[in-house]
């Protein structure tokens, strides 16, 4: 332990800080056992701007944008860290480090001294002076350009990202602000990561962490694609790892910097703790499950899903989003592949599906309509719905990489009823995560053990599917913060309380191992169904229709004649109940 942390003994404590898509959620942990004493939760004021640039002036914004402002992160830091220190009834002398983990790729355009460009006045009406939310997916034809370019040429670095660059990634996104706002693109100095930028304003250094380095900025063998490849990209581009990009890059676990007074005076900390370096929510999690070892792919399932499993060799995995040497933990290669909706998909099934009947027979019951769909559903024999589903409404992360596709439901009648879709689309989630699995396992890295942390594993029935379904068994977080924890034990390993990451994980994280297993029977049922699934998911995905990227061409230029003529967006559609 450090110094400080000796002279506290056991009581010594660390927060974690998860910034996830709508909110941020604190949670301070106890050291010596990572024991959860309190925590709290603030929502960010903006929450996320898909629709309309609310933060200034209100003006539509084309599909596929998703943004947000970079204050409502410090927001975070100034309430929810406060409030968990008060539900915990801790001193705030015991804390000895913070840590935290953001989504990604999330990306701020900010000056030298780390200013976000939306806070200089002259371009508050400018969305890409605003933070590129992870799910901004408008840079899809940038992301085609990258990988078509690296295709010819060869490029060394395209099979670790499973031979696709996402438009949600660090490249894309800058190269749609160059060529579309090029006076944001010249004045913005820095181009950051989310999850460096609030580590920044705690600590007072701007590195950048390993993962997201690895992961999203295209970062293998010790460099980026060099001069010529970005020249040949845009010349103008081909300076923006050197202009824009490059910083000192630190490991996971280390001391990114000290508290500052200013974010002493935030949270209520004191000045001079340790300020872990910036990690992915994702990443994050499989520490606090304590599942950082070979064969446990660890699912966070929530709005989307992130499958990360770590490996002690190196191989090349069709689709993933990358692995990276040490990129989760020190000595293994990480893999990260996902489902880019998953409990959004439920959301919008019943924020746009299902009738008033049902919410009302929800509400007699007690139920959410999530629990009360789920019900309905559960009493329904395999295949007895006679649909099958695409779970591609925010486009394929894995394994096709490919955010022109949508959704689809197929083999609906005129009796069928909306528990049947709702099971179809559980199912769906379920299939694509099993062809990641078979897909990792085709190309040597075999799964052995499903690990799920997130809000949907409060839903029994939506976890025995998957168990059913990829044939493997299921264990589950003890947490009920697992990307929180996950920061806080990193925090802990930056404060010098444990020597690394391993090691602070069999102390401080934990999960119920075995707590579903799959059903041979059910198994062989849902394998009748998958290979419908898998049927279409090439058929639509890897060339055989192109109808759906189609579709989303004609739907922007329609949707761009409407804009010229005046007429307003649609509203937004908000979630009914919870996503269990």
């Amino acid at each position: 332990m450090t110094e400080q942390s000796a002279e506290q003994g056991r009581d010594a404590l660390v927060i974690g800080v998860d910034y996830g898509t709508l909110s941020g959620r604190a949670v301070v942990v106890r050291v010596s056992d990572g024991a959860e004493l309190g925590s709290a939760e603030y929502a960010y004021p903006h929450a996320v701007m898909d629709r309309a640039l609310t933060a200034s002036a209100d003006e539509p914004l084309p599909p596929d944008w998703a943004l947000q402002v970079p204050a409502d992160y410090v927001d975070v830091l100034k309430n929810a860290v406060p409030d968990a220190l008060r539900a915990a009834g801790a001193d705030p002398a015991d804390v000895i480090g913070i840590g935290t983990d953001f989504t990604a790729c999330t990306m701020i355009p900010t000056l030298a001294d780390g200013t976000p460009l939306n806070e200089l006045e002259r371009f508050a009406d400018r969305p890409h002076a605003y933070v590129k939310l992870w799910k901004h997916h408008a840079a899809q034809s940038h992301a085609d350009r990258i990988n078509e370019l690296a295709r010819e040429r060869g490029e060394a670095w395209l099979p670790r990202y499973g031979g696709l660059i996402s438009s949600e990634w660090q490249f894309a996104k800058a190269l749609q602000v160059l060529e579309e706002d090029r006076e944001i693109y010249d004045a913005m100095d820095r181009w950051v990561e989310a999850a460096d930028w609030i580590v920044w304003q705690l600590g007072g250094s701007y590195v950048r962490d390993a993962s997201t380095v690895g992961y999203k900025g295209i970062y293998q063998d010790g460099a980026h694609p060099g001069t010529d490849f970005l020249g040949a990209l845009n010349p103008d581009f081909a300076t923006f790892v050197s202009d824009k990009l490059d910083a000192p890059i630190a490991p996971l676990g280390a001391r990114a910097g000290r508290l500052t007074a200013e974010a002493a005076a935030w949270t209520g900390l004191t000045e001079g703790i340790a300020v872990a370096v910036g990690n992915v929510d994702a990443h994050v999690t499989l520490p606090a499950a304590n599942a950082v070892d070979p064969g446990q792919m660890v699912l966070i399932m929530g709005t989307s899903t992130c499958h990360v499993v770590n490996s002690e060799s190196l191989h090349e995995v069709p689709g993933m989003c990358g692995v990276v040497d040490g990129g989760v933990i020190t000595g293994l290669y990480g893999y990260e592949a996902g489902q880019s909706g998953v409990g959004d998909i439920f959301a919008w099934f019943v924020s746009t599906g299902v009738p008033p009947a049902y919410v009302a027979q929800a509400e007699a019951a007690g139920q959410s309509i999530h629990a009360y769909l789920t019900d309905l559903a559960a009493a329904q024999p395999i295949g007895g719905h006679g649909l099958v589903a695409l779970d591609w409404h925010s486009g394929n992360r894995s394994v096709l990489v490919d955010h022109e596709l949508s959704g689809l439901t197929l083999g609906q009648t005129l009796t069928t009823r909306p528990e049947d879709i709702y099971r179809a689309l559980l199912e769906s989630t379920a299939f694509g995560t099993k062809t990641i699995v078979d897909t990792f396992a085709a190309s040597g890295v075999p799964i052995t053990e499903l690990v799920v942390a997130g809000g949907l594993l409060r839903n029994r029935f939506l976890m025995q599917m998957y168990a059913d379904v990829t044939g493997l068994p299921l264990s589950t977080i003890v947490s009920e913060q697992g990307p929180a924890l996950g920061s806080a034990i990193h925090a802990a390993v930056a404060a010098g309380a444990y020597p690394d990451v391993r090691a602070a994980a069999a102390v401080m994280g934990g999960r119920v191992a075995g707590a579903y297993t799959p059903d041979p029977e059910a198994t062989a049922a849902y394998a009748e169904l998958y290979a419908e699934y898998a049927a279409l998911h090439d058929y639509f995905g890897r060339g055989g229709n192109d109808v759906m990227r189609r579709l989303k061409k004609i739907r922007r230029r329609a949707l761009g004649s409407a804009a010229a003529e005046g007429d307003v967006a649609a509203p937004d559609l908000e979630p009914q109940g919870d996503l269990v």
